[in-house]
């Protein structure tokens, strides 16, 4: 039988966490394992963890060196076959996802990662019925998906110095380049415990969406062929304008600038770490279907 761990990396969102690991401390078996990286909590999360969980693995950065630092850790230090990386306030819904996940890896030995079905909210959604069936995708989404361990060893780690945002589309990319799949496995239901109309509100929004729109970018930089890096790049500050700027958000204009800035100081890195696409290589990945990111039952066939 194939041997799976569980990944977690947290920090401060200690309620979350231990309701995660409440939630998936039933799958934990001699062949199931659970390890939680602390990214530097001060409100008591080590603490907490090793109380209430005691089977689970522990480690903990004193100051905190960021998440990207963290899955990387976790990732290249686990001796199973397969990782399932869960982000603290995510949880499974599907029966028995270890199985789901052992059989799929199985029967598609090309398939480097899943991506699961993610449900955003506070509240679990009234049914998880999906008709929705399994198929490669460009992407995946960070808070649910699951490792072959042998692909990742393939590919260079997530980049750290992104900080947050954009890895899941630099580790495909870097997945693609390697000949394995990222496949959308909707039979593999987790629930993101997140209030999207409060995040929207909150006062890191311009934060986030500086982290979010730079991401973009590095990859057009480190993975695009050079002739499509213009009509990305044109099209991308287009979009700003048009969606925030002409309506008013003039923080959008500050944004641009430090994304600029951000950009223009990471061209060396950027140089040194490019691993471009061929032309016939974009042209095959951009045929792929997107990122299954939000998946909610009254909208599955919109």
């Amino acid at each position: 039988m194939h041997q799976f761990e569980l990944l977690i990396s947290t920090k401060n969102r200690r309620d979350d966490l231990l309701f995660t690991l409440g939630r998936i401390s039933g799958l934990l078996s001699q062949n199931v394992t659970c390890r939680v990286f602390d990214d530097g909590s001060d409100d008591g999360t080590s603490d907490a963890v090793k109380a209430n969980f005691p089977q689970i693995g522990l480690l903990r950065n004193d100051k905190s060196k960021g998440y990207l630092f963290c899955r990387n850790h976790l990732l290249n230090t686990t001796t199973a076959d397969f990782a399932i990386s869960l982000d603290d306030d995510a949880h499974f819904l599907s029966d028995d996802p270890i199985s789901r996940l052992s059989d799929f890896f199985d029967q598609n030995q090309n398939c480097g990662l899943v991506a699961f079905r993610i449900f955003w909210g506070k509240d679990a959604p009234e049914t998880t019925f999906s008709s929705e069936t399994s198929h490669p995708v460009k992407s995946f989404v960070g808070c649910g998906h699951a490792w072959r361990m042998s692909a990742w060893k393939t590919i260079n780690p997530y980049p750290e110095w992104f900080e947050f945002y954009g890895e899941e589309n630099t580790a495909s990319l870097e997945l693609f380049k390697k000949g394995w799949q990222v496949s959308y496995v909707p039979e593999v239901l987790v629930h993101h415990r997140v209030d999207q109309k409060l995040r929207r509100t909150q006062s890191d929004r311009g934060f986030r969406k500086r982290r979010s729109l730079r991401a973009g970018w590095y990859m057009y930089f480190l993975y695009f062929p050079i002739s499509k890096i213009p009509a990305k790049m044109a099209y991308s500050v287009w979009s700003q304008f048009r969606n925030h700027v002409f309506r008013g958000e003039f923080q959008a204009l500050k944004i641009l600038f430090l994304c600029t800035f951000d950009l223009v100081v990471n061209l060396g890195r950027i140089s040194k770490e490019s691993n471009r696409l061929t032309k016939i290589e974009f042209a095959a990945f951009s045929k792929l279907p997107e990122a299954r990111i939000y998946w909610h039952p009254k909208k599955e066939n919109r």
